[in-house]
């Protein structure tokens, strides 16, 4: 946890189960980590980690099973990579846009920079 920056904790934690439910540490339909277990995981209040896993439950990525904890949703991998491709677009590519412009750095000028990067690392 960064506990300096301006994203919400209960956020960081968030991004943390969308990281190992694509990298697939986490299965679908399998059990993850209890909320105990994640908040001594991760040095932060249980009631934060609740706060994460009640986004993770709105969003449809886990699932309560009384008596046994929370189990990653079937489809939980696609609809992450759902959410961070709505997020890259809504936040991340809005910053970089920005930037570009007060930068004076045309699209033209950085899909040339990507195809040389390609070819570079083609070409090792």
């Amino acid at each position: 946890m960064d506990f300096k920056t301006d994203r919400p904790i209960y956020l960081q934690i968030v991004d943390y189960c969308f990281s190992r439910i694509m990298s697939g540490a986490w299965k679908e339909e399998e059990k993850i980590p209890s909320v105990r277990e994640l908040a001594v995981q991760m040095a932060v209040n249980t009631h934060t980690v609740l706060k994460a896993f009640d986004y993770l439950q709105q969003h449809d990525l886990i699932a309560p099973r009384r008596g046994m904890g929370y189990f990653l949703e079937p489809d939980a991998k696609r609809r992450v990579g759902e959410i961070r491709r709505e997020e890259f677009f809504e936040t991340t590519l809005e910053d970089i846009f920005s930037e570009m412009e007060m930068l004076g750095i045309s699209i033209d000028r950085i899909v040339e920079r990507w195809n040389a990067r390609k070819d570079k690392k083609q070409n090792s």
